[in-house]
């Protein structure tokens, strides 16, 4: 059982600390616990409770309708909501922060293996776990979660995208781009990189995936007479202490025949002198465009 400060349910749910005392006060929603020091506190049951509300509230509904509704309504139209809509993908966000939180294995993976199914890898990635992982690293700033709960998430998602990868392995277009795929030295947030050599691999590219933590002079010493058409690294971590310029620039320099695609928020957020061979991607869609702009056959794959 987790428990939760006012503050933790408010940077997850969304909902002013100020407005759920006074629904608690008004309308009896949730009785928090309280400590022996008179702390009021949220176990895992309220925060799932707390979150079904949130997502009700913004779809439109009162919370004085809600306060009407028992648990199992609540679920039922939440799970109406999450399962016709297209454009909104809050309720699915918000389940995977939940069963984060409480360390849930089953219901994170039955959120994601369910969302899967239905809207495919891609777009579950897309409009889902990288939401949720913004959401996660905001409440990693503020102190909301520990390590662990990242990890815990985290290596859920790795073992669903290793699964995709292994099913295209082998699987390649006639005219085909070869990537050369890593992270910088230190950084060793691969979900990024790991759904990019997801989305080469679906259209049929070859890839080079080296991975988290690549130190560039071993790159540079392993690959130099290696010329691949692309070359994708991501740098999200901010304690990473590297000259972003001077890495740019012997990438480049390094691999001048290459595209060098830079992405994640600690290239984006800087203002850097590209080279001509270089380019930002600002967001995985964007990634995903370009892949499928790159000049092959779709859907002509030798086995």
């Amino acid at each position: 059982m987790g428990t939760f400060s006012i503050k933790d349910i408010e940077a997850v749910s969304g909902i002013k600390s100020h407005t759920l005392r006074i629904w608690e006060q008004r309308y009896g929603i949730v009785s928090p616990k309280r400590t022996d020091s008179n702390i009021r506190y949220y176990d895992d049951d309220d925060l799932k409770l707390i979150l079904n509300i949130s997502i009700l509230n913004r779809h439109g509904y009162k919370i004085s309708e809600i306060a009407k509704m028992t648990k199992e309504q609540i679920t039922e139209t939440i799970l109406k909501l999450t399962g016709h809509s297209t454009n909104n993908y809050d309720g699915q966000v918000k389940s995977l922060l939940s069963c984060m939180l409480s360390f849930d294995e089953y219901g994170f993976h039955k959120t994601l293996t369910t969302n899967i199914i239905q809207l495919g890898l891609e777009t579950t990635m897309v409009r889902i776990v990288f939401p949720f992982l913004i959401e996660v690293g905001i409440l990693w700033q503020i102190g909301s979660i520990h390590p662990s709960h990242e990890h815990f998430a985290s290596n859920i998602i790795k073992q669903k995208l290793y699964v995709a990868i292994d099913g295209n392995v082998g699987r390649y277009a006639e005219n085909r781009k070869r990537f050369l795929l890593f992270l910088p030295e230190n950084e060793q947030h691969s979900i990024g990189l790991l759904f990019a050599n997801f989305i080469l691999r679906s259209r049929g590219h070859d890839v080079l995936y080296l991975g988290q933590e690549v130190p560039l002079e071993d790159l540079r010493s392993a690959f130099s007479n290696h010329t691949p058409d692309y070359i994708l690294t991501l740098l999200t971590s901010a304690h990473i202490n590297i000259d972003k310029q001077e890495f740019i620039k012997a990438i480049a320099e390094t691999w001048p025949e290459s595209q060098v695609l830079l992405a994640g928020i600690q290239f984006l957020s800087g203002s850097y002198k590209l080279p001509e061979n270089a380019r930002l991607i600002k967001r995985m869609e964007d990634f995903i465009t370009l892949v499928d702009s790159i000049s092959f056959t779709k859907g002509e794959v030798l086995n």
